[in-house]
């Protein structure tokens, strides 16, 4: 017996040496701290993000807030970070995606971005989002400091919030909260009767709502309170945006009948087809996050590299755009989206843009992000080489609200891990 519990802890004492070599293993990556002192980024190419940039810039930041961009600035009691030869920009944003509500596709266990209903505003997102998830990171390091977080589900789909990439719970992770509600409009390219019969009367489902909530709102006193008209109250005094999901030209004439009829604010997500009407959109103040650049077409006869010109068709057009991407992981290739539509067609500033200000004004968070101006968040990215370019994008420095943000993450310590096993004659740093 007591040679079996020797046995018994000698393999008890096995393992757990084992978890702790296999827990120093992991990275760790803690949230930053708040920001402690004044710091300036010196001698950089300042990208402000509305088109303007100050080669050979300097920009200060105290506080989480911006207090000073130009030339120069006063550098009495700051930490000096000299960035010459490298570019600074204002932090990413992914407009539409469902990071933190899924982990990994395929396991059931860890995909929390599909409710169940058809009608279902009355759900929350942002609750369900996980600030431990291992993909933040990766998109981090490309630069991408806050996400716009969309659940799927339903026809008229739960409430979608903005959050930045770096916090211990969702509490901390939210920028804004609850800023829109999704219809997912059924798609009206129908291969049969019977098909476009439902899609007619599921579109009817979601006006017959619209007009129900309206009457709702009119009433001095509700008997019984609907959570479902509650969750949009705001779509009706603008202080929430409807995002409807619709793509091909007829879907996008219903998401306009809807902005008419309801005088809601409304975002189109999407939009392969918006450049068909664009001078409507532009007229009705309709704003467009577009399908990522790189894909094909929806429709068999346009041109093969159609996505890849519609942000430029909508920049001459006039109609306020940002440019999305699709799923999670995903995201980390956004700047390289934008990327793209600078060779067909948009300047790298318009380009820029379209990832950062255009999407704040989009999401309602302009005011706060978007652009490196005085009063507005030090959300800053610091990059070697041209962002937009994926040969030559190397994130070295990130700011969110003036913490400066580890920018490790999986990928990284993968490689460090078997450079070191194969003694590899590399260096890493060269390469992240």
């Amino acid at each position: 017996m007591k040679k079996y519990f020797s046995s018994l802890l000698l393999f008890w004492i096995g393992c757990m040496n084992g978890i702790s070599v296999w827990v120093k293993a992991q990275p760790q990556i803690y949230p930053a701290p708040p920001q402690q002192h004044k710091i300036v980024l010196a001698h950089g190419t300042i990208h402000i993000g509305n088109g303007k940039v100050i080669p050979r810039g300097m920009i200060a930041f105290d506080q989480g807030k911006i207090i000073a961009v130009g030339d120069s600035v006063d550098i009495t009691g700051a930490e000096l970070i000299d960035v010459s030869g490298m570019h600074v920009y204002p932090g990413l944003i992914a407009p539409v995606t469902d990071l933190g509500l899924v982990e990994v596709e395929s396991v059931r266990a860890t995909r929390d971005n599909d409710e169940v209903g058809q009608i279902i505003p009355s759900v929350r997102s942002i609750v369900a989002y996980n600030t431990d998830s291992k993909v933040i990171p990766t998109l981090r390091s490309n630069g991408i400091l806050l996400a716009h977080i969309v659940p799927d589900g339903g026809l008229i789909g739960p409430t979608s919030s903005v959050v930045q990439l770096d916090a211990w719970n969702w509490e901390d992770a939210a920028y804004r909260m609850d800023i829109g509600i999704q219809v997912y409009l059924p798609r009206l390219f129908p291969a049969n009767e019977d098909a476009e019969k439902k899609a007619l009367q599921q579109i009817y489902q979601i006006k017959q709502f619209f007009q129900q909530a309206a009457a709702y709102f009119q009433e001095p006193i509700h008997q019984h309170r609907n959570l479902s008209f509650e969750a949009v109250k705001g779509l009706f005094d603008r202080s929430k945006t409807l995002f409807v999901h619709a793509d091909l030209e007829k879907e996008i004439w219903i998401a306009l009948d809807l902005a008419k009829t309801f005088h809601f604010r409304t975002v189109i997500i999407g939009g392969a087809d918006s450049w068909r009407i664009a001078d409507e959109l532009r007229k009705n103040d309709i704003a467009v996050i577009l399908r990522p650049p790189h894909s094909l077409p929806l429709v068999a006869d346009d041109a093969v590299d159609l996505p890849y010109r519609t942000a430029a068709i909508l920049q001459r057009a006039g109609v306020m755009f940002c440019i999305g991407e699709e799923g999670f992981w995903q995201q980390r290739n956004l700047p390289f989206e934008a990327g793209t539509a600078v060779t067909y067609g948009l300047n790298p500033e318009e380009a820029l843009q379209a990832i950062t200000l255009n999407a704040a004004r989009i999401l309602g968070i302009d005011s706060l992000t978007g652009s490196l101006e005085v009063g507005k968040d030090a959300n800053i990215v610091v990059s070697r080489g041209d962002i937009l370019d994926m040969r030559s994008s190397k994130v070295e420095l990130a700011f969110i609200q003036g913490r400066k943000i580890n920018l490790d993450n999986k990928q990284k310590e993968l490689l460090k891990r078997y450079v070191y096993k194969y003694r590899l004659n590399i260096d890493t740093t060269q390469i992240y």
